[in-house]
């Protein structure tokens, strides 16, 4: 009998369907270290920073945001996953002595204003209102640009952060309207319902700060703030040459304390370790925190919420040769353009037409 001949090509497709699903299975294997990865790097942290005070005598509130501003930059946070509200701009006060400039030390170490020409205001002067900030962590706006949304999903850290001059259970916006605490709390339940945040962390700098999260019940909200019920919280230093306060205490040592340890964004500690440094001597009033769920404040990394890894993807600039070659084809080399615009200046209007041409093509 003679032999059964066997079909090759059997083989060769049914190799082709193991290589194939080999693939498949390495790719998702691939994808989900990623996203573990992702999840546990810090790539989706997100800060709403509020300077809800107006006027020339508020000017270390003003200080106090871009100083937190420019630390949560330096750590890794985006503009672009950064909300920047302030209800006044003493840069360009008629009284203030460095016009353009604001500084959060009498040393004018740094322009918070002009550092490296690098600053967005998402929400300035009378656009800082009560009304807007609850639309910002709600995102119940009707019509507005992404630049000014806080575009969080529930894998979300949120770092919320306000300055202004407050009271028991409220803080003011401009000096005419307020914010009270169960507005908070609402807004925080709202955005939890509304899959918003993994983790709020919400810091805040006024008088009888602590207050203003005591009644807080929405879920995974840890809040620190700087004064407890009946108790100011005082400014720092006064710039002789301002003339007015340019810090407040508690954001000070707040600074002094990442400054000094978040030298890099592997930083490991906690907000048990901020919160035992801001100590009564350095502060001159008695901090307090509050924490909805089940964890304490040894268990929350400071780099959930002041800092962000980046995520890089590398390319193989070999395999990718075309590509970038299609890439440089679509910039316009304005060297080149405005040497051959100098050239005009030499030849008849008649050659003049033919050249603009030549340009026009060109770009």
């Amino acid at each position: 009998m003679p032999p059964k001949t066997v079909n090759k090509s059997f083989f060769t497709h049914t190799a082709m369907l193991l290589k194939l699903e080999s693939s498949i299975l390495i790719l998702f294997f691939v994808l989900f270290a990623n996203i573990t990865s992702a999840v546990d790097e810090n790539i989706n942290n997100w800060a709403v920073l509020v300077c809800t005070s107006r006027f020339w005598f508020n000017y270390r509130h003003m200080a106090n945001t871009l100083s937190i501003y420019h630390t949560v930059k330096r750590l890794g946070i985006p503009d672009n996953q950064i909300i920047l509200m302030l209800a006044d701009d003493v840069s360009c006060n008629a009284r203030n002595l460095y016009p353009g400039s604001i500084f959060n030390n009498k040393d004018h170490n740094i322009d918070l204003y002009n550092f490296d020409n690098n600053i967005e205001v998402d929400y300035k002067g009378y656009e800082v209102t009560v009304d807007n900030f609850i639309k910002v962590l709600t995102n119940k706006f009707e019509y507005q640009t992404n630049s000014k949304k806080l575009l969080t999903n529930k894998d979300s850290n949120v770092f919320v952060y306000m300055t202004g001059h407050g009271g028991e259970n409220f803080l003011k916006f401009q000096d005419f309207e307020e914010i009270v605490s169960e507005d908070l709390n609402m807004a925080f339940n709202e955005m939890w319902l509304k899959e918003r945040y993994k983790q709020i962390f919400f810091m805040i700098d006024t008088c009888q700060a602590n207050t203003m999260f005591a009644k807080f019940d929405a879920p995974n909200v840890v809040s620190i703030g700087s004064s407890e019920l009946d108790e100011s919280s005082y400014s720092h230093h006064t710039d002789m040459d301002i003339g007015v306060a340019v810090i407040d205490r508690f954001t000070y040592y707040v600074l002094e304390f990442l400054e000094e340890n978040t030298i890099n964004r592997n930083y490991n500690g906690t907000l048990q370790d901020l919160y035992d440094y801001l100590s009564f001597d350095k502060v001159h009033s008695h901090i307090g925190y509050k924490i909805t769920g089940n964890k304490n404040l040894e268990d929350i990394k400071i780099m959930d919420f002041f800092g962000q890894k980046q995520q890089i993807e590398a390319i193989d600039l070999n395999s990718n040769e075309l590509y970038f070659k299609d890439l440089l084809k679509t910039q316009v080399n304005h060297t080149v353009i405005n040497e051959k615009i100098e050239n005009l200046k030499k030849v008849n209007k008649k050659s003049k037409t033919a050249m603009l041409k030549n340009i026009n093509k060109s770009i």
